[in-house]
């Protein structure tokens, strides 16, 4: 912190024995000051002793803004919220698993007409339709967004997600089915849905387009990369070319699991060099010592490499799935940073704080 000091001194003249003053400046260096209140001080020069009022300013350095490495500039956040949501439009709804996956994960689109001017990487709230068990009305839930900014249709009018209906058996016996993954699912085109957002900025793209871009999904993990991907290999922008590596890595538990694997297909015929695609499937494939493919084991499988990349300042790690995923993902980082004599922990602080390791999980 500077402090700026600003202090005359008056004291009678050597040639006058009258009241007549001289007013003098003496440099901060040259000056001690003794323990008196704050206004008047006693001040040592040249060996002698003088009265002085003295007036210190703190001058407070201004803070410098943050910039963020991703794209956050003009980024809307809760323009519209549970109070006064957007009503929009199902316009397609459509099953995107196999007849024998585990479950089913349906991909909708929905108009907002520009209305909701989301980007790559934020979620959307919906809130379903009817009451709950108390007569009130349904709360909302995040989903996060499957499509680019321009939207499946190109026109920006459009917002899609991909939901996993949720039914469970609970602890007696009871088939239960997820109010608003079902309520989403069901739709038929034309449906009116309540959407209320955007939020979020954890999961906003980078601005370098050259940067290495780390995607690791399980399931409907993969909605924000789906976004990602659209804008860096199916779309042209003016602002935008992105010339750098994207690294997905997708983990399902079957092959009839994975969700626009033709899309990611494409891109890498189209893109090469550009784009690289890891699928772990964790029901059907296997490592080398026979143990499940889960995502961590397919990153394993590229340890030193990924490791390589994750020190230098322009790559970045998204991670989207199910939160069991983390603890993996940590364990693998954890034994190769040890290598290098570096705690993975206080490492991984360090990546966040510089917006490289960003986490949405559920």
């Amino acid at each position: 912190m500077a402090a700026a000091l600003s202090a005359s001194l008056s004291l009678p003249s050597s040639n006058s024995t009258s009241l007549s003053i001289k007013t003098i400046f003496i440099s901060p260096e040259n000056i001690t000051f003794n323990k008196v209140p704050l206004c008047n001080r006693n001040v040592s020069a040249g060996g002698k002793v003088f009265p002085i009022r003295a007036q210190l300013t703190t001058e407070v350095p201004a803070k410098v803004a943050k910039v963020s490495k991703k794209q956050d500039e003009g980024v809307v956040v809760n323009k519209f919220r549970p109070k006064d949501p957007y009503i929009g439009r199902c316009l397609l709804n459509t099953k995107i698993t196999g007849d024998d996956a585990p479950g089913e994960t349906w991909h909708m689109v929905f108009s907002t007409e520009g209305e909701i001017p989301y980007r790559e990487g934020q979620s959307i709230g919906v809130i379903p339709d009817g009451v709950d068990s108390n007569g009130k009305p349904h709360k909302l839930r995040l989903y996060s967004i499957a499509s680019s900014a321009l939207g499946d249709f190109g026109d920006s009018k459009t917002v899609s997600l991909c939901v996993k209906r949720l039914v469970y058996t609970n602890d007696k016996g009871e088939i239960v089915k997820g109010v608003c993954s079902n309520f989403l699912c069901d739709l038929k085109p034309g449906t009116e849905v309540k959407i209320t957002g955007p939020v979020g900025k954890e999961m906003l793209m980078p601005k370098d387009p050259n940067a290495t871009v780390i995607m690791l999904a399980t399931g409907t993990g993969i909605a924000p990369f789906r976004g990602f991907l659209w804008k860096m290999f199916f779309e042209k922008h003016e602002d935008y070319k992105f010339n750098g590596l994207a690294w997905l890595f997708l983990g399902v538990p079957t092959s009839s699991s994975l969700i626009y694997k033709e899309e990611f297909e494409k891109m890498k015929e189209k893109a090469p060099e550009n784009f690289r695609l890891d699928f772990a499937v964790s029901r059907e494939q296997t490592n080398e010592k026979g143990e499940k493919m889960y995502i961590q084991t397919r990153m394993a499988e590229y340890a030193e490499e990924l490791w390589t990349l994750l020190k230098k300042d322009n790559t970045f790690v998204y991670m989207c799935g199910l939160k069991g995923m983390e603890q993996g993902i940590d364990d693998i980082m954890t034994s190769l940073a040890e290598r290098d004599g570096i705690n993975w922990a206080d490492y991984k602080k360090q990546l966040k704080k510089a917006e490289q390791w960003n986490v949405e999980v559920y």
